[in-house]
């Protein structure tokens, strides 16, 4: 069990660091100097690089040459593409293929 003492403590570090980490970028790049081009080039690249490790990440458990064959992961990566196409909407097509997987996977292909 933890003492007040311990728990103040705690909730300060936990403060400090959060405080520390929306602070640092502000002062490593001030806004009188211009970013440096690998931040810039590394703000272009890693949004589609952390896309595509959380697609292979989803897809690594799929068995293909077993029921239900990633038809539900294929259906919902379908579904969120053409909504993303069709809306340019990101949170709407990322819900909508979240919650298309999870009908798929509960009500029409279960294990």
């Amino acid at each position: 069990m933890m003492t007040t003492l311990q728990a103040i403590v705690t909730v300060a570090i936990i403060a400090v660091g959060t405080l520390a980490t929306r602070a640092l970028p502000f002062l490593a790049f001030p806004a009188n100097r211009p970013t440096p081009r690998v931040v810039v080039y590394l703000g272009r690249v890693l949004p589609f690089a952390i896309t595509a490790m959380l697609i292979v990440y989803c897809l690594k458990d799929v068995t293909p040459f077993a029921s239900p064959y990633g038809l539900p992961e294929l259906l919902a990566i379908f579904i969120v593409a053409l909504l993303f196409l069709i809306f340019k909407n990101s949170l709407l097509a990322i819900a909508a293929g979240t919650v298309a997987y999870m009908l798929l996977v509960q009500l029409v292909f279960p294990v």
